[in-house]
């Protein structure tokens, strides 16, 4: 009896200790050399799979840690810290790691280090991009890679800039790169209705943007390589306890200048002054800035929730996001709602390694009248913006008789007020990537993507009768359009490792199909009510590329890089007797940081590289215009014979 209260006794005696043992550690997490917080920084209990991240003020808890334990805070391009537990607070101040060059770098159809790479690749991650109010992707990387041009074509909400890398290629093409998620590439042609082609990819979800500017390392694109190719990698799972991370943004936004021109007081005294009676007497008594009547401050929010971890032993990684943003033009209005996940399970004793991406998003968008933006700056100042005895919807207008002069500048808040111009935009993109690694031949690896880009949009232009014209017979618009995408993608490649003491070797080979489906359909009720030949229009077309690639890379002694690529393309876009493209590039570098009269040195990379490739441009061009077509003539210039009236036919260029 003795015994067991001694026991007793001694287990309530250990019990504190115990507790007392068990931490719950919080802290901060920083950059050294700024001290900016760093969101998104891994930390993980050694030896086990626990662990969290830091949310965007570089915080982190996490529980149940014994005293004594080591702590491994990790995150690309810093030095990885394992720290040893002695409190319930531990910040850390992570130093930007010396090793950057051994960070990998996706290239086209495999990776590579980055001190391995001998074209021209610039590559910007999730510490690198541009943070506060971020729009598309494309501003993400806005100012960060030499060579590389984004220019915004307005300040709509949800509209991306025009990506140019190393200027222009092409007169009468386009001069957008092509663009990579996820090894999917896709489909130029963007989705009507929508304001730019990277819509679909929150922001929040991308880890890294890597640009292939030259043509040594954009040639294994071929026929769609030569404005450069930008490869986009989105966030994926971790093996860690699963977590979630909030964050919202709020943006506020004000017109900042405005084009000067006359006050209305400067405007009578010029008319005053030079005009003639007529002109004199049409001046009016209001003070009008035009300008100021069709902007506005604008207003967005965006919320994005994601969790990343493991669910039932598989990584995963999983977000939705919503953003609601008005443009400062009256009625400018961008809404879109996210949804992705990606799931990356191993199996067969991590020979088989699976990718599983998939993201979807719903987008409303409402556009403003952007012909106002014009009349604005030309319309008479002195007149006020509503007329009691107008026939115009109550819209002060220049009449005559009862119509709009026919020169005359359209009331710009008419303009606004009484055209309606909105998209639904539907869009989908997956794909599924297996790489297996033969177990009785480890040096090779054979890889099967398979990928779907599919969109469906619908919208309306809508033009209301009351709008200032000068046409007597118009009585208003309302067209419509429907657009549907189905992009769909095989990509089979196989690629061989193997190093021998000094030597490394590499060999990439790979066949690829890709289909473009597109179903569009315009309708324009102006020209029904009218009478006109043409109202409807239907697109019903299909191309694809078909192709074979190559790449060999050879590397000896960590400082002679030799790489060579060669991709055959065939498009259905051009002629069956010129449909193949040959593009092959060749590059040689020279590590010259790793000689050793430079061990004492200050560079961490001197690099001396050549390149050559051949790229082309089947981006730009529309299907089936190498066939001969005919135009048919308008009801207005059919060509008489007898008493009968024809119409005639004229043959359209061929590409």
């Amino acid at each position: 009896m003795n015994k067991l209260r001694l026991f007793i006794v001694s287990i309530l005696f250990l019990i504190p200790m115990f507790m007392v043992a068990q931490r719950t550690v919080t802290g901060v997490v920083t950059e050294q050399s700024t001290g900016e917080p760093l969101p998104g920084v891994d930390i993980r209990l050694s030896g086990t799979d626990r662990g969290t991240t830091t949310d965007f003020d570089g915080k982190y808890t996490i529980e149940n840690i014994k005293d004594g334990s080591v702590l491994e805070f990790s995150f690309m391009g810093f030095e990885t810290q394992k720290i040893k537990v002695t409190g319930n607070t531990l910040n850390v101040a992570m130093v930007e790691g010396a090793e950057s060059l051994d960070e990998v770098v996706v290239v086209g159809y495999g990776t590579a280090k980055k001190e391995d790479l001998t074209g021209s690749v610039n590559m910007v991650t999730t510490k690198d991009f541009n943070t506060g109010t971020v729009n598309s992707a494309q501003d993400l990387i806005l100012g960060k890679v030499a060579g590389v041009s984004i220019t915004a074509p307005s300040g709509a909400p949800g509209e991306g800039g025009s990506i140019n890398i190393r200027g222009l290629s092409s007169l009468s093409l386009t001069n957008e790169p092509l663009f990579v998620v996820d090894g999917v590439p896709l489909d130029n042609q963007g989705v009507g209705g929508s304001r730019n082609i990277l819509d679909i990819i929150n922001p929040d979800d991308i880890e890294s943007m890597v640009i292939l500017k030259d043509a040594s390392s954009t040639a294994i694109y071929g026929s769609r390589a030569a404005n450069g190719v930008v490869m986009i990698t989105t966030k994926k799972g971790k093996n860690r306890e699963f977590s979630f991370n909030y964050g919202t943004k709020a943006s506020f936004s004000r017109p900042y200048n405005s084009v000067d021109v006359m006050t209305a007081d400067e405007f009578r005294e010029v008319v005053m002054a030079t005009g003639n009676a007529a002109a004199i007497a049409r001046l009016g008594n209001a003070n009008t800035d035009w300008q100021r009547e069709i902007y506005k401050d604008a207003v967005g929010f965006e919320h994005n929730l994601s969790g990343v971890g493991e669910v039932l032993g598989v990584p995963m990684r999983s977000s939705i996001s919503y953003s609601n943003k008005d443009g400062i033009l009256k009625k400018d209005n961008f809404e879109r709602t996210t949804a992705s996940i990606s799931v990356s399970p191993s199996l067969l004793d991590d020979h088989l390694k699976i990718e599983l991406n998939a993201r979807g998003m719903y987008l409303e968008n409402t556009f403003a009248n952007r012909g106002a933006i014009g009349s604005s700056i030309v319309f008479d100042p002195t007149q006020e913006v509503y007329d009691a005895n107008s026939p115009f919807d109550g819209y002060f207008t220049w009449l005559d008789g009862s119509y709009q002069y026919n020169l005359a500048p359209t009331n710009p808040v008419a303009l606004i007020n009484l055209t309606d111009d909105y998209a639904f935009v539907k869009r989908f993109i997956g794909n599924a990537k297996l790489a297996y690694n033969l177990p009785f031949f480890k040096d090779l690896t054979a890889t099967v993507n398979l990928g779907i880009d599919q969109s469906r949009s619908n919208g309306a232009g809508v033009t209301s009768a009351q709008i200032p014209t000068s046409d007597p017979s118009w009585i208003g618009t309302h067209n419509t359009y429907t657009n549907k995408r189905n992009n769909k993608l095989l990509d089979v490649y196989a690629n061989y490792d193997k190093q021998l003491e000094k030597h490394d070797i590499k060999v990439m080979l790979g066949y690829s199909y890709q289909s473009f489906d597109n179903d569009d359909y315009n309708y324009d009720d102006y020209a029904f009510q009218h009478n006109q030949d043409q109202y409807e229009f239907v697109n019903l077309s299909k191309n694809v590329l078909l192709s074979y690639f190559g790449r060999m890379e050879y590397k000896y002694n960590d400082k002679f890089l030799l790489t060579a690529t060669l991709r055959a393309d065939a498009s259905s876009k051009l002629n069956p007797d010129d449909r193949w493209g040959y593009f092959p590039s060749a590059a040689l570098a020279w590590n010259i940081h790793n000689e050793k009269f430079m061990e004492n040195s200050k560079f961490d990379e001197l690099k001396l590289r050549i390149g050559y490739g051949e790229v082309g441009n089947v981006n730009g061009l529309a299907p089936y215009k190498y066939l001969t077509r005919y135009a048919g003539s308008t009801s207005t210039a059919d060509y008489q014979f007898g008493d009968a009236f024809y119409q005639t036919y004229r043959p359209e260029p061929e590409n």
